[in-house]
């Protein structure tokens, strides 16, 4: 028996029919006289009730879509309507008064002619079915049955075909050996904590999204739905393949092929969904060649899209797979978006209209761009909550850490991956940046730098662990900032990862918390007995890898060493990896859970740390927020919005 996911705390189970409830039964010996007259009865007022729906259902042309003029740009060249001067705009053509209300009328007397007509037909139709025997009747109900099966499994056998599209060039995917024997100690050291996290859950967790490692047995969070959709097989693949992991690889591969199915009735989060599973099939994809994880990849995109289908295009942080039905979380803030979530898009999303053709994914992102630079923000700061039916911001917080932390990343990111050209994503990351450092990074009394959170005109002077991706975010982007800030930035990603480390430094197990704080005398350590755990979370490694590429300081690689020794002590269980409940604690609980970051981004930044610098150079590759490796797009003879060629 299967645990049921956990739902939010606002959450309502919704009863629904058990399979085949609706299906024929087949106890029965014979239809009696009185079952044919109550489906006669069925079926007459069924087809009257389409006869009334016709008039009286609303007129569709009276709703008007919430649009902001969006071109479609990712792709060459798309037809519009002749006499439309946008591509998707209606050509109105007005009438000459009476002369269309008398042709009206007609059309409309017509049209009632044909449904009394198609009305009797039915009926005539419905009182012979009643006429035919049992057997009958049971051999047309299979045939029927028949060729409805044989329909779907034609849908599902043949996906629709994408358009061929160069590959991006791909380099730098193997090896990445360190010469130096203690450094390559190390790296082979991570890659045994890779398959030691693999082999378990393989053997205890397989096809379940993630792993109780001392349950030995599969676990699973409401953000992946009440389905098996073997989130840390998805998540795990590029680590696998860049760690040479092979036959690990191989059967994740064969899972995906045989297993990896979306027509589920499965409530989703819409940000993780796309980040770890269209994030890592695509960088699978990517690095390996195999047309299948782009496929999937491209069958999820299009379960995620009616998330969108909201007044302000503002996406819904959750949709169900099956129904396209969105909605939001309840805790958040008067049923708001949040803004590290439909932020969170941009970078699978433009790879999605790359590999498809179909702009709809391109306008989705830019769509949510147009409308953010449009909306006044208070001292310069995004808040983290927006509403998707009034387009309004819900309560004045700020974070750079949860809500609001990959929202900052991204927008780096675009400009990155379009090879620099997306210089209007560069401007929204630079002036966003300008007002953080002015209103959330201080320095404490002990001198040391954080970067705060703003509520409601006030700055809480404290800091989570995800917070502290920021310093590689620093670093990453130091390259480019105006006003010849480079080293600027540069010093700042140092002075964050130095904060960061202090966090793991002054617990008793050397891991970090999950939030510290900077007041009452105490500094970089948590006070609140549940910002005390640590659940196998990457961000302080992630920013120790990027401070190394860019400064190659030894102290990031002796730093992500004790890191990985304090996991392999402390987190280290029989039946894989388990994040603990207290870090000041000598005898740590564990909460046994075996996260699918952990093998998606922790172990592979730890092994990245530990690889020279030819394995994924950051000129060819850009990392999403699940840390799946992405291609620059060198877009030669196509322009982004905003953009100017720069090469």
């Amino acid at each position: 028996m299967t645990t049921p996911a956990l739902l939010p705390l606002s959450g309502r189970r919704i009863p629904t029919l058990s399979p085949g409830a609706a299906s024929f039964p087949h106890h029965r010996a014979t239809l009696r006289l009185s079952e044919k007259f109550i489906l006669l009865l069925i079926l007459s007022a069924f087809i009257t009730l389409c006869f009334g729906a016709f008039f009286f259902l609303p007129d569709n042309s009276k709703h008007k879509r919430f649009d902001l003029g969006l071109e479609d740009v990712l792709i060459p060249h798309i037809e519009a309507p002749k006499g439309a001067k946008h591509p998707g705009e209606q050509v109105v053509i007005h009438g000459q008064g009476g002369h269309d209300e008398h042709r009206h009328r007609e059309e409309e007397e017509s049209l009632r002619d044909k449904i009394r007509v198609d009305h009797e037909r039915a009926l005539q139709e419905a009182k012979e079915k009643l006429r035919k025997s049992r057997d009958e009747l049971r051999a047309e109900i299979q045939t029927e049955k028949s060729k409805v099966v044989e329909d779907l499994k034609k849908k599902k056998e043949v996906p629709k075909p994408l358009p061929p599209v160069p590959m991006p060039k791909v380099v730098g995917v193997n090896d990445g050996d360190s010469v130096e024997p203690d450094v390559k100690e190390k790296r082979d050291k991570i890659r045994e904590m890779m398959k030691h996290a693999w082999d378990s859950y393989r053997q205890y967790g397989w096809g379940h999204n993630e792993l109780k490692p001392l349950a030995k047995k599969g676990h699973s969070t409401n953000i992946f739905g009440n389905s098996q959709m073997g989130a840390t097989i998805v998540d795990a693949l590029d680590s696998l393949y860049m760690m040479g992991l092979h036959d690990e690889f191989k059967d994740g591969q064969e899972w995906i092929e045989q297993n990896l199915d979306f027509s589920v009735n499965a409530e989703v989060s819409v940000f993780e969904v796309n980040i770890r599973f269209i994030g890592g099939l695509l960088a699978t994809y990517y690095l390996s060649g195999q047309e299948v994880f782009k496929v999937k990849a491209v069958q999820l995109a299009e379960k995620l899209l009616p998330a969108f289908n909201t007044p302000t295009g503002i996406p819904w942080a959750m949709v169900n797979l099956k129904s396209g039905v969105g909605r939001n979380w309840g805790w958040a803030s008067a049923g708001s978006s949040i803004l590290a979530e439909f932020g969170t898009l941009h970078m699978e999303f433009v790879h999605l209209t790359y590999l498809t053709g179909n702009p709809a994914y391109y306008q989705k992102v830019m769509h949510i761009r147009k409308l953010l630079a449009k909306m006044d923000r208070p001292n310069g700061l995004y808040p983290n909550y927006l509403n998707p039916r009034t387009g309004r911001w819900g309560q004045h917080h700020t974070s750079v850490g949860g809500l609001g932390d990959s929202f900052y990343e991204y927008l780096l990111k675009a400009w990155l991956m379009s090879d620099k050209t997306d210089t209007e994503a560069r401007k929204t990351y630079d002036d966003a940046i300008e007002a953080i450092e002015r209103h959330l990074i201080r320095k404490s009394n002990g001198g040391l730098t954080f970067i705060g959170e703003w509520k409601n005109g006030h700055l809480e002077r404290k800091m989570g662990h995800l917070t502290c991706f920021a310093g590689g975010m620093f670093a990453l982007g130091a390259d480019g900032s105006p006003d010849d800030k480079a080293g600027h930035y540069l010093q700042l990603g140092a002075e964050i990862a130095h904060t960061c480390h202090e966090s793991y430094d002054r617990t008793v197990l050397k891991l970090g918390p999950e939030a510290f704080k900077f007041d009452s005398g105490l500094e970089a350590v948590a006070v609140r007995q549940n910002e005390k755990y640590y659940i196998l979370r990457p961000e302080v490694i992630e920013t120790y890898w990027y401070m190394w590429r860019f400064t190659h300081d030894p102290k990031y690689r002796q730093w992500g060493w004790e890191a990985a020794q304090a996991i392999d002590k402390y987190c280290r269980v029989s039946g894989g990896f388990s994040g603990v409940k207290d870090v000041y604690s000598s005898n740590p609980t564990y909460d046994d859970v075996q996260q699918s970051f952990f093998l998606a981004e922790t172990l592979k930044y730890l092994y990245l740390l530990f690889s020279s610098d030819d394995l994924m150079p950051l000129e060819s590759w850009v990392f999403n927020t699940e840390a799946h490796p992405l291609p620059v797009l060198h877009l030669a003879n196509l322009t982004l919005p905003g953009s100017q060629a720069q090469r």
